[in-house]
């Protein structure tokens, strides 16, 4: 290796634990999921995660400041990065990295800009404009790590798009829930379709628990079809969403709007052993 060689490596190094201490940082829930992945494919899942929370940090939690100018400015910097191979901001540079690497197909990172451009301006959604924010803030999301997950096999790729896109849709749903009280009393923001959320009632927040339900059912039938080595760190983040779902369900539709659901570390803990055992003896 060439001392050019050696510098350039050590740069990925520095880059690829900017996205790692990102995500850990952002959320030690998810991070914890992708620590037990396997090994050539957990840094590269941690570099879609750092470049997407970059993305989502700017539209909420940069007012005050040029938001427009600063999404834009950033979004110009990705195209640059993942058409020059090489990137000044560490997280971009680990991002175009894995996107080369695992042929991240470039109209995924397009949706995703196109749904996180919407969080500059919109603060109501309709079933349709709904829909179309999932998919690029969530499903392409699900589509990335997939790209990885099945390490350049397109025909599993192919299979268990369907459920990936569920998976991702469902996490999306269930945040939603999660942080409707400060998306809606801090940021305006309500995505929920058609809901009034001065008016959210226990027949609304029903309907939209059945319908992640069924995202899960759905994004289930696919993880069990996953590589060995990445399926317990998808099943995982999957129980732990489910079981936040189970708390969120116990909340009364008047109480989601006072405070923020979560779920104990014990109760993690809990859920992490329980996954792992059925992991090991091959029951998930």
């Amino acid at each position: 290796m060439t001392v050019r060689e050696d510098r350039l490596a050590l740069y990925d190094r520095v880059c690829q634990a900017c996205s790692s201490l990102t995500t850990r940082a952002y959320s030690t829930s998810f991070s914890r999921s992708i620590r037990v992945l396997g090994p050539d494919v957990r840094d590269a899942v941690f570099a879609i995660y750092g470049f997407v929370r970059l993305v989502d940090e700017v539209v909420d939690s940069f007012q005050g400041y040029r938001q427009r100018v600063l999404f834009e400015r950033l979004r110009a910097e990705t195209y640059e990065a993942l058409a020059d191979g090489i990137s000044t901001n560490p997280i971009l540079q680990a991002f175009q990295r894995v996107y080369h690497a695992y042929g991240i197909e470039r109209r995924h990172v397009d949706l995703f800009f196109e749904s996180m451009e919407r969080d500059l301006t919109e603060k109501t959604y309709d079933r349709n404009a709904y829909e179309t924010y999932i998919t690029g803030s969530a499903e392409v999301v699900g589509l990335m790590c997939l790209k990885v997950f099945v390490r350049g096999d397109d025909r599993l790729f192919e299979a268990l798009s369907p459920a990936a896109v569920r998976l991702g849709a469902a996490f999306q749903k269930v945040n939603f829930l999660r942080d409707v009280k400060e998306d809606y009393q801090e940021l305006g923001r309500t995505y929920f379709p058609n809901v009034d959320l001065s008016r959210f009632n226990a027949e609304t927040k029903r309907t939209i628990e059945r319908e992640i339900e069924e995202d899960l059912r759905v994004a289930y039938r696919g993880i069990v079809r996953l590589p060995r080595d990445t399926r317990f760190g998808v099943y995982l983040a999957y129980r732990y969403y489910r079981r936040l779902l189970e708390r969120i369900r116990r909340v009364p539709s008047s109480r989601i709007l006072q405070k923020r659901i979560r779920v104990p570390d014990f109760e993690k803990a809990a859920l992490w052993l329980t996954a792992y055992t059925r992991h090991r003896c091959n029951h998930i």
